[in-house]
């Protein structure tokens, strides 16, 4: 007789755990679906990143191959772990089976890729009566990822079900690709742990090292987070007259340029790049002001988390975030460009009045968060898709 009490068997594929939303809104997953309805496991191409270890123990965790932080300090030893590396990766694509089988253990009954990274791990998975689920948090207009659009474009429509991180996300795919035919969709907010965001945020007073304001901002440093820009506008702050500093929470591969830029434009005691963190919130709990300047964004995580920690915002007006910010009503929205920031740092700096403004707007923030409502969403989906496998 079959068992019909069996848990529905759910795997989670992804890249590796560098700091960033997408890993934090997988994180929220793994913690909070029901565990009395579903077994979660998670797989791993590579076992990096600052959230590695943040993996809930009792979540069953496959790796493909072994992170930079676990190869050796010697550079021609370390050459050869990366080569070696890489041509494992590159026969786990080659032949799926191999880590399906030999690795993952793979009988899930969902597979879910939670960024599109992942979606040709899912979708050549050699479990073949899995439902497959793809989350696509970007803006598929988005300059960059042009070279990637062909064949995500080829993939998105083989999913039986296909989350979208922000309203943005889909709005934009299905009016710039209105012939692509979708699978059934739906866009799902990512969810905030209110209660532990504000626990993170009282762990400890960072010194800021001064009176003066201080801006902060969290993300990976990269070109589209737009941190150039930001230290372009910081320069010119300063030398017009208006004192502050700037923290950047982030690593990545533009930490050297932006080392080189802050030597270039005198700031280095100024603009802060104060490396990665697992627990940014005290620095934005903290701060005067949150920025983020990025040239593309999902629905970051990060500007729902400043939001209920209260702090007057500059975002840009990108991707999601004007499904968060109400301009002048709850935070500052701008384009993308150096003018832009530079007016709206110094509209922060000297205008008391609308800081005033925004902080009491602020105060009631956590009420459109409602993440009971997203994971129910979440499980029902889940739920769904299982059966029709069966």
């Amino acid at each position: 007789m079959k068992n019909t009490h069996r848990k529905i068997q759910v795997l989670f594929r992804h890249r590796s755990m560098e700091m960033g939303g997408v890993e934090k809104v997988m994180l929220s997953m793994l913690n909070h679906l029901n565990r009395n309805k579903f077994d979660l496991r998670v797989a791993l191409n590579l076992f990096q990143g600052e959230l590695r270890h943040e993996i809930p123990a009792h979540i069953p965790l496959h790796v493909l191959a072994k992170g930079k932080e676990d190869f050796s300090e010697n550079t021609v030893i370390r050459t050869i772990q990366l080569a070696a590396r890489a041509v494992r990766l590159k026969l786990f694509r080659m032949f799926p089976v191999l880590a399906d089988r030999f690795v993952i253990h793979n009988d899930a009954d969902v597979e879910i890729a939670c960024t599109y990274s992942a979606f040709g791990d899912v979708l050549n998975s050699a479990n073949k009566k899995s439902a497959k689920i793809g989350w696509f948090h970007s803006d598929i207009t988005y300059p960059k990822l042009q070279p990637a659009v062909p064949l995500l474009l080829k993939q998105i429509v083989q999913f039986d079900y296909f989350l979208w991180g922000s309203q943005q996300a889909r709005d934009i795919f299905v009016q710039t690709y209105p012939d692509v035919q979708l699978p059934p969709n739906k866009v799902i907010r990512n969810a905030i742990p209110v209660d532990e965001l504000r626990q993170k945020s009282q762990e400890f007073i960072p010194d800021f090292n001064g009176k003066r304001p201080v801006f902060v901002t969290v993300g990976r440093l990269h070109t589209r987070k737009g941190h150039h820009l930001l230290m372009e506008a910081h320069a010119r702050l300063l030398k017009d007259g208006y004192p502050h500093t700037v923290y950047v929470i982030g690593d990545g591969e533009e930490k050297q340029n932006l080392e080189n830029q802050t030597r270039n434009l005198g700031v280095q005691s100024s603009f802060i790049l104060a490396g990665s963190m697992n627990n940014p919130y005290p620095y934005v709990k903290n701060a005067d002001f949150f920025i983020l300047p990025s040239e593309s964004e999902g629905w970051p995580l990060i500007v729902a988390e400043a939001l209920i920690l209260q702090v007057p915002m500059i975002a840009t007006e990108v991707g999601g975030i004007p499904e968060l910010i109400t301009h002048k009503k709850n935070g500052w929205l701008i384009p993308f460009e150096t003018e832009a920031i530079y007016d709206a740092m110094k509209e922060f700096l000297v205008n008391k009045a609308l800081i005033a403004d925004l902080r009491h707007e602020l105060l009631d923030s956590e009420k459109q968060f409602d993440n009971q409502i997203i994971f129910d969403t979440i499980e029902n989906i889940i739920i769904n898709l299982a059966q029709k496998t069966k």
